[in-house]
């Protein structure tokens, strides 16, 4: 299946690592011009490099998105180097692995910020050019906790709550834009955070060091799902560009899991 992302215009956030680098290599690998996001410059530019040695186009900029004036300087760029923003992946983001008697409510804010109030910003930069142009794509990436919050990280559970309510009241605002709004919640995804995690888990578990085994224990014991196995950042890339492309056209508000079955719910 051809996807028609030739020539479109990608602004990937958090795509130096992780699933934000998985979903840029895929759109580029499907010819769309994409911007590379992080905070750390090397990795932005091992990232971009990496994408223009496979035959794509790609730009990368540093910028923390938790503040106004960074948020702005990436939206400027992103703008000016490629032209235009067909398609906004608001995937940057931060979680701290607390509970709730470790949670301040400063620590709230402050990830509120981070995962919330950045791709309001964005969004306020990027939409009016789309709007222009009479057609859009943005994709909030949240997560399962969503919708299957646990005890631990409640702060990060809902500010993926709230990625999920304001992915369908923007939906709305842009009715009749060209502009569709998507969400895609990942399940565990094994990134190198994420495996570094499980890792530092196992260790205090003694569920031994080889990664296999790791996987049967988290799946076991942690967040069993239907699938049996956890996700890869490939899988989250494939789903997020065929909602990026003109063939999700008539896709709009939507929360796409990409857990392997292991949110228990019928949507």
């Amino acid at each position: 299946m051809k996807l028609n992302l030739q020539g479109k215009r990608a602004l990937i956030t958090g795509s130096n690592v992780g699933i934000g680098q998985a979903i840029s290599k895929t759109l580029a690998e499907e010819g769309a011009a994409v911007v590379i996001h992080g905070l750390e410059e090397d990795k932005v530019t091992h990232v971009t490099e990496k994408i223009k040695q496979n035959g794509g186009k790609a730009f990368g900029f540093v910028g923390d998105l938790s503040t106004d004036e960074g948020a702005a300087y990436i939206a400027s760029q992103a703008l000016e180097s490629l032209g235009g923003i067909d398609i906004l992946i608001n995937n940057a983001g931060a979680y701290k692995n607390r509970g709730w008697m470790d949670a301040t409510a400063d620590n709230w804010a402050e990830l509120y910020n981070i995962n919330v109030l950045s791709v309001i910003r964005l969004v306020h930069h990027i939409v009016p050019q789309m709007k222009e142009s009479g057609w859009g794509r943005i994709i909030q990436i949240a997560s399962g906790e969503a919708t299957q919050p646990f005890a631990a990280m409640p702060d990060y559970a809902a500010t993926k709550a709230a990625q999920v309510n304001l992915t369908v009241s923007l939906s709305q605002e842009l009715a009749d834009t060209g502009i569709t709004v998507n969400t895609v919640s990942p399940g565990i995804v094994v990134t190198e955070t994420v495996q570094e995690f499980f890792r530092q888990t196992a260790e205090k578990q003694g569920w031994g060091s080889d990664w296999n085994e790791i996987e049967k224990h988290i799946l076991k014991e942690f967040l069993p799902n239907t699938v049996g196995r956890l996700g890869k950042p490939e899988d989250v890339a494939n789903l997020v560009a065929f909602l990026a492309s003109p063939l999700s056209g008539y896709v709009n508000g939507a929360d796409y899991r990409i857990d392997g079955g292991s949110t228990t719910c019928i949507n």
